[in-house]
């Protein structure tokens, strides 16, 4: 089995919402439409709570800072998000 380095950090909606600047609320919207930085589920049902990786939060973060707005579009943002899947994997 391969061991990672990586120390995982947990953050509750709250701090993972401050630490991006959002509105808790936005951040449960943003993960019920799968958008957002991943999350960990902390239980197999339903109401279970959920947690993020610091690591991971400030990996989305920095893949959304753009030099300008055609940097955005469609296909830059599909780019952008298999970059932050590799990256997550190559992280654990």
């Amino acid at each position: 089995m391969l061991q990672s380095t990586h120390q995982m950090r947990l953050l509750d909606t709250k701090q993972t919402a401050a630490l991006l600047g959002i509105a808790p609320n936005t951040l449960k919207l943003w993960r019920h439409k799968s958008r957002g930085p991943t999350f960990v589920k902390l239980g197999d049902a339903k109401q279970a709570g959920v947690a993020y990786d610091e690591a991971d939060v400030l990996a989305w973060r920095e893949a959304r800072k753009f030099d300008g707005t055609s940097a955005y579009s469609s296909a830059a943002l599909a780019n952008v998000k298999a970059d932050i899947r590799r990256s997550a994997d190559v992280s654990r």
